[in-house]
């Protein structure tokens, strides 16, 4: 393990930072003597973290308060020191800075794991959209931590590299930031996928080599084109990122031969005229190959990346990628929006070019409060945020960025609300085409409007892609048919409480709770919360689960008593039986000596929410809470039930899964479950006409976690569809 090199990072700092300096030492001096005596796993001395976050960031060319805010950032969390201490040695600024990544190192893991992540996603946006710094700095946080998570447990390594992957890196991206991007991606996957990271960099590493001699000369010539046309500039090799090659040898089901862009030769120079130059005199040295030439200059990407790509064949057959940019360009694809950061000292303005860079993140949190909940939040971070995106033009030849799948609708709200609301239909390439059309990238879409229109339609929601739209469609309705709304959504939530058998009157009374729902989904009345469930900005799900709990805990009808009242009227043998303590690890409020049963249809196990159903003759019979059965069952037999933590049984649970219909796979799903230690109970298997097979197998299990790693590895399996309780 390399010693950290303080000095040679201050030395940096002064060089950088001549004018900042005392106050960068300064800030080191402090955040040195606030981690004093910790370690990290490693055993180095904690403060070489915050000092290698700084290292990363220096080279961004941030101003002097992020590097300061850096040095910092894990003082809060970590040590004795207060936000007041902060803010009076160092300004509010750097106090603002150091909290927002204070904030992003709590993210509420919860018990609902879709709503957690949403709410995560919801504080990375908020801070990023009040100080993009803050993520920057999250950023250069996670990429250290990824580069020494050798150090940490095998189950930390796994979270840590699967958020990476899933959050940050695709983050990155959107935010253009290359630089960070190809190595939380290949980091992430050294943890998430260590056999294929292994073969895979052992092949990346033979190709290279086998090709290097190759490579040179392609670059020398380049070189002397460059010199002949008396244009300044740069050539040298790029390598494709291990994550990206994976995910494109997995994609087209090819060998790593038949990865033209492995490597590439890249042309860096100074001006766009030149690029445009040098792609004509390249296709004059070498053969273009057909429809492989993508220039994103003139069409850049949604996160502003800009070059041209070229693919070429030599006389001798060798195929190769050629990149054409300029430096400017070079610079944006490797640090995005921070290419583009102009804060000045003390203020948080932004220029209005990275303003409108950030365009997509501003939509987003505008649009949030209009969003049903953490399903449809987290559809649309996945829309917006991490899924590939079309260009289509406005007839005038205005050029719109899309996710795909967007329609002339999105176009419509993309160009203004009002276009949108008074959208009457539209035209694709000059065809009149239907409102939910998928749009495809070279589109010319001209939107109809009318100022008759009576306004959007509420069917527009089942198909427009963007926050934006979905935004701008809901908040017509809210507006425009606030009275319409109100009766619409109180008729929802009485069939809906009646369902499950309730009376929305009664479940209104629960004053505390419903005010605890109007705080969290803002809304301001009863009338409020009836026009949100009307105009579908709020479920009914959202108001009335609450308010069930709530009701159940203060009017508990059945008690231990009762229950047992109901079994003795029942059958008195059964009401015997329950006094015995049960084996099954159930606790009935607060008690394990009942008689209880775990139900067949549903196979609950420990960590799956539960209900418990008093029946007539076969003691309490244990359900998951979504299973469809119990909604045929009396509403006043049920009783709250909850696992016993104490309890180490194992538990029957029921596995279907689709298959493709080949020999073998079914050896290979036993090796599976045998491999883990884990006894089958029971295994079913029928063959369907489309070439699938669905097989059922029982096994026996002793947590919800053990469930769900077998599923995930029996979802791995090639040949397996679906894998499902």
């Amino acid at each position: 393990m390399k010693e950290f090199d303080y000095d040679a990072l201050l030395k940096k700092l002064k060089e950088t930072y001549p004018d900042k300096y005392p106050d960068l030492e300064r800030t080191f001096l402090f955040a040195k003597q606030a981690h004093a005596g910790q370690k990290r796993a490693s055993g180095e001395e904690y403060i070489t973290h915050p000092c290698a976050v700084v290292d990363i960031l220096a080279d961004f060319g941030f101003d002097a308060t992020t590097i300061m805010a850096a040095f910092l950032h894990d003082v809060l969390e970590d040590t004795p020191v207060t936000a007041e201490e902060i803010e009076k040695e160092f300004g509010s600024e750097i106090l603002e800075l150091v909290q927002g990544v204070t904030k992003l190192d709590h993210l509420d893991l919860g018990t609902n794991k879709e709503e957690a992540q949403a709410e995560n996603l919801r504080k990375l946006f908020m801070a990023m959209a009040k100080d993009l710094r803050v993520i920057i700095i999250k950023f250069a946080d996670r990429l250290h931590n990824m580069r020494s998570l050798d150090y940490m447990p095998h189950e930390k390594q796994i979270s840590i590299s699967r958020e990476t992957m899933d959050v940050y890196a695709p983050l990155a991206g959107r935010l253009g930031i290359s630089f960070f991007k190809c190595e939380l991606e290949d980091l992430a996957m050294k943890y998430l996928y260590p056999n294929e990271f292994k073969e895979l960099s052992e092949a990346v590493s033979r190709r290279v080599s086998e090709r290097k001699d190759f490579l040179e000369t392609i670059c020398h010539q380049i070189e002397d084109k460059l010199k002949e046309l008396n244009i300044h500039g740069e050539v040298n090799g790029r390598l494709k990122h291990l994550w990206s090659v994976y995910k494109k040898l997995k994609h087209l089901d090819i060998g790593i031969e038949q990865i033209y862009d492995l490597q590439a030769v890249r042309i860096i120079v100074d001006d766009v005229k030149e690029c445009y130059t040098l792609l004509g005199e390249v296709h004059t040295m070498w053969k273009p190959m057909p429809g492989r030439v993508k220039d994103y200059i003139s069409v850049p990407k949604a996160n502003n990346y800009q070059s041209i790509h070229t693919t070429v064949i030599t006389q001798f057959g060798e195929i190769f990628e050629i990149q054409i940019r300029t430096y400017e360009m070079h610079k944006i694809d490797e640090y995005g929006v921070a290419a583009h950061w102009k804060y000045k000292e003390g203020t948080t303005n932004v220029d209005s070019a990275l303003d409108q860079k950030i365009k997509w993140l501003r939509e987003i949190m505008d649009s949030q409060s209009d969003l049903k909940g953490a399903s449809d939040f987290m559809e649309s971070v996945k829309v917006n945020v991490f899924e590939d995106e079309i260009f289509v033009y406005t007839p005038k030849g205005t050029l719109l960025d899309l996710p795909i799948g967007s329609t002339p609708i999105d176009v419509a709200y993309k160009i203004h609300s009002e276009v949108g609301n008074h959208c009457v239909g539209a035209k694709v390439n000059r065809k009149m085409v239907p409102l939910n059309t998928q749009l495809q990238t070279g589109d010319v879409v001209e939107i109809l409007t009318s100022n008759s229109s009576a306004g959007p339609s509420l069917d527009w929601l089942k198909f427009v892609m963007t926050a934006q739209a979905r935004s701008k469609i809901r908040s017509f309705f809210k507006k425009e048919n606030k009275e319409e709304n109100i009766k619409r959504g109180r008729e929802m939530l009485e069939v809906e409480a009646k369902r499950k058998g309730y009376k929305l009157p009664e479940l209104l009374q629960q004053t505390d709770e419903l005010n605890a729902i109007f705080k969290r989904l803002t809304i301001g009345s009863i009338e409020d919360m009836y026009a949100q469930v009307g105009f579908g900005g709020v479920t009914t799900a959202q108001i009335l689960n609450k308010l069930i709990d709530s009701f159940k805990k203060k009017h508990v009808t059945q008690t231990i008593e009762e229950i047992e009242t109901i079994a003795e009227k029942d059958s008195p043998s059964l009401a015997r039986k329950m006094k015995k303590r049960s084996l099954s690890g159930i606790l009935i409020s607060g008690y394990s000596d009942f008689f209880v049963r775990m139900a067949k249809c549903c196979t609950p196990i420990p960590g799956d929410d539960i209900i418990g159903f008093v029946s007539r003759s076969r003691g309490v019979i244990i359900h998951r809470r979504d299973c469809k059965n119990i909604e045929d069952l009396e509403k006043d037999r049920f009783v709250d039930v909850e696992w016993d933590i104490a309890t180490s049984d194992s538990y029957e649970a029921t596995l279907k899964l689709k298959t493709e219909n080949k020999g073998g796979l079914l050896a290979s799903i036993t090796t599976v479950i045998s491999n883990m230690n884990i006894s089958i109970a029971g295994v079913t298997a029928t063959t369907n006409k489309d070439g699938t097979a669905d097989i059922i197998i029982s096994v026996d299990i002793h947590s919800l976690d053990e469930v769900e790693t077998l599923m995930n590895k029996l979802n791995a399996l090639k040949g397996v569809i679906s894998v499902t309780r």
